[in-house]
């Protein structure tokens, strides 16, 4: 017997559902998304199931992290195969709440993170942390979870909202699901679907150079030296590089020399009109 999905969009009735089920003395666990579900989603939402009783699923695509000449009326907005997908998944429930229920015509508040937020994408979108932060967090008090997943995808935004639920003592485990890749490396995304079929045939070139970047650092090469070297061959390609680092992977620092600490590589980039971002880890010397 197939059980009908629980489709919520107030805060009190979400409320209401989670209190009952925390009251039975279930566990909870929130996947927060905007929606255009690709198997990237999926996955957290099947790690969500094994880490929790009951599963509750967001879709808000959230106009606070948009500047306004960014996608934010062009977004895909997949409602109907979203719930399909959900459905099959054995969700439990799916909170898909109005613009005005999150964001009431006198709101004025806005949650920052300081330090993490302000480099890699908080160049080129210093409004994005800061609108992602804010809606977590409304997200986090409003079903108040047991967990919340978020992919590794958008290394830099898990760093973020750990941070915040640490500092501001939100009693909530803050999990990282891994990052899920087409079957040519490409970082999977629901902007993919704005690539052309040419851009989409180059695209997983990023991947490509950024991992033989890492390999590359791995085996003692220069970091500044390689990251000019990989981005040429972006450039050359025909990308539109907006950086292309090495940070440390606990709290971001920029690495100028890698001494064996836990490294990442953190690229951006515009293919046509689409931004495209993507990170690796840089492996152990010792493995």
């Amino acid at each position: 017997m197939t059980v009908k999905l629980k489709i919520i969009k107030t805060i009190a009735q979400l409320r209401e559902c989670v209190d009952a089920w925390r009251s039975g003395g279930d566990r909870i666990v929130l996947v927060p998304t905007m929606g255009a579900l690709h198997e990237g989603h999926l996955s957290l939402v099947k790690m969500a199931r094994d880490k929790g009783d009951r599963t509750v699923v967001s879709i808000f695509v959230n106009p606070a992290q948009f500047a306004p000449n960014e996608d934010f009326g062009s977004y895909p907005r997949e409602h109907d195969e979203d719930l399909q997908k959900l459905t099959s998944l054995g969700v439990d429930l799916v909170f898909m709440p109005p613009r005005e229920e999150v964001y009431p015509q006198d709101f004025s508040t806005h949650v920052e993170v300081q330090g993490l937020s302000e480099g890699l994408c908080g160049v080129s979108r210093p409004h994005f942390f800061g609108g992602v932060a804010t809606v977590v967090a409304k997200l986090l008090n409003q079903c108040r979870p047991d967990v919340a997943i978020f992919g590794e995808k958008d290394y830099q935004q898990l760093l973020v909202i750990r941070r915040m639920a640490r500092d501001l003592d939100m009693d909530v485990e803050i999990l990282g699901g891994p990052l899920i890749r087409e079957g040519d490396g490409l970082a999977m995304s629901s902007r993919n679907a704005y690539l052309s079929p040419q851009e989409r045939e180059k695209a997983p070139l990023l991947h490509q150079t950024i991992s033989e970047l890492a390999e590359q650092l791995a085996n003692g090469g220069s970091i500044a030296e390689l990251c000019e070297t990989a981005a040429k061959r972006l450039a050359l390609a025909g990308f539109e590089v907006d950086y292309l680092e090495v940070r440390n992977a606990d709290n971001l620092a920029p690495v100028t020399t890698h001494t064996g600490e836990p490294a990442r590589v953190f690229a951006a980039a515009m293919l046509g009109k689409t931004r495209l971002i993507d990170n690796v880890a840089v492996p152990d010397r010792k493995k």
